[in-house]
């Protein structure tokens, strides 16, 4: 790769450079979930229909998955710093955009912008990593970005908590969104200041034709999954949903096309004849589609169903972070010896954990306690913490180096795009099976009870089925090494 000015001269101003990378990233983590526990008083505040507020949630990560791929690549063509900027900055502008909202439609088309921007942003973090340090600092440098990882995961359901019960400056739900503009502001003028531009030495070209067809294919089967229901399932709806089929395999033979026309594919075709990194994106895919729904439905059932607090609807869900904490050092210690048989112990566990929570919730119901829920979640986050951290470095295993990159793209996207379908799907079972015409607010109630047990074993059912199909990821995760 080529630099367009030197790095930066000293220790102080690498790790300046790094902490507004990771400024940026937490940001954008923590508007992947502060969203989802102020959604059912956004959706009352808008007069919002349950389709519109599936879109509030699953839009961001949906564009942020069909973007992400690109956002990488044009860093490499154009400058990284560049399209982190303007990354970092059209996510501030659509954060003021989401404030400003006063209809659902208007908040999804800003936070559709939030993901398109954020795919901009955040490949470049680890590309600046890399840049700025070297192979015997970057292991520190990797830690504080996985430190702001764990640290966006606990706070952005306390922030929207907080956001929300408190109404800060009056605001209410707003300021989950305007609290983007200082931090983007600073993280701007930090980068600007600190960070060396860099492009790649030999750069790929834009896929258009597969971007086009990618994007028609998740809209094929987004759309009907979310507003199937609303719209009482017409034909044409079938027949939207079904077209998601052929337009997938005219994606695939253009990425034959393009691959050999000047191997800018965006999914190079190669990767796909690794069973185990097929397998993989599988296990991703599936995996992730039940973990960014299980906190739309505890946090509709307990906000809307049960009147919980928004703060402790957060509380009870803090013991997942704290459960991945507690068990990702084991992984990451491990993973390079026995990657494979801890993501299936994990996922195990992870399954255990969903099963014992349907369970409580089927047998207490509108009389659960906080401790009743506390605990299973506690027990998916110790599953998640042994399987999370490692997976993508054990699914990319016996991919070739020279594929790596592009290999880590698709499965970033495939995690996004999990997100979104998941909540599309379980979204649609929890408000299919709610019955809230009752005037009565505790039959209200055990209707969002029994929704939320039902809709909980999809969840349960994708977890065990991530954990039946390990046995076909590679054995452990490459030991890192070179330069």
């Amino acid at each position: 790769m080529t630099l367009d000015q030197s790095p930066p001269r000293t220790v102080q101003r690498r790790w300046l450079a790094l902490g507004f990378v990771l400024t940026a990233a937490f940001m954008d983590l923590v508007d992947g979930t502060i969203v989802s526990i102020a959604l059912p008083q956004i959706q009352s505040d808008l007069d919002a229909g349950y389709a519109a507020a599936q879109w509030i949630l699953a839009g961001y990560s949906l564009t942020f998955a069909l973007a992400l791929i690109t956002g990488g690549r044009l860093g490499d063509i154009y400058g990284r710093k560049r399209i982190f900027l303007i990354g970092i900055t059209g996510f501030t502008v659509a954060s003021i955009a989401c404030g400003a909202a006063t209809t659902a439609g208007m908040l999804v088309a800003a936070r559709l912008a939030q993901g398109v921007t954020a795919a901009l942003m955040v490949p470049q973090v680890i590309s600046v990593i890399m840049i700025m340090f070297a192979r015997q600092e970057r292991a520190k440098a990797f830690a504080l970005y996985g430190a702001t990882l764990s640290l966006a995961n606990v706070s952005g359901p306390l922030l929207g908590a907080v956001f929300t019960e408190y109404s800060l400056f009056d605001l209410q739900w707003r300021a989950i969104f305007y609290v983007n503009v200082p931090i983007g502001v600073i993280a701007f003028f930090g980068a600007l200041k600190y960070i060396p531009e860099s492009k790649s030495d030999t750069p790929l070209r834009m896929d258009f034709t597969g971007i086009a067809l990618i994007s028609l294919t998740s809209f094929a089967l987004m759309y009907p999954l979310i507003q199937g229901r609303e719209e009482g399932w017409p034909v044409w709806m079938f027949v939207i949903l079904v077209a998601a089929v052929p337009l997938l395999l005219l994606f695939y033979r253009s990425q034959r096309r393009r691959d050999r026309l000047d191997g800018s594919a965006l999914v190079p075709p190669d990767l796909l004849r690794h069973r185990s990194f097929v397998v993989g994106l599988i296990v991703l895919l599936v995996l992730f589609s039940g973990l960014a729904s299980l906190f739309l439905v505890l946090n509709y059932a307990l906000l809307v169903g049960f009147g919980w607090s928004p703060m402790r609807t957060a509380l009870t869900g803090l013991g997942f972070p704290v459960g991945i904490f507690l068990t990702t050092g084991v992984a990451q210690r491990f993973a390079t010896t026995h990657g494979r048989r801890l993501i299936q112990v994990g996922l195990s566990v992870l399954t255990a954990g969903m099963v014992l929570l349907i369970l409580i919730f089927s047998a207490a119901g509108t009389s659960v306690s906080f401790w009743q829920l506390a605990l299973p979640i506690l027990v998916m986050g110790l599953g998640m913490g042994l399987c999370v951290s490692i997976l993508t470095t054990v699914v990319l295993a016996a991919v070739p180096d020279r594929s790596a990159g592009a290999g880590s793209g698709v499965t970033n996207a495939v995690l996004q795009f999990g997100a979104a379908v998941g909540v599309a799907v379980v979204g649609t079972l929890l408000f299919a099976l709610t019955n809230e015409s009752t005037g009565d607010p505790a039959a209200a109630a055990r209707s969002f009870a029994d929704a939320a047990t039902k809709a909980l074993w999809y969840n349960a059912a994708v977890f065990l089925l991530a954990a039946l199909l390990t046995p076909l990821l590679p054995r452990a995760a490459r030991d890192p090494g070179g330069p």
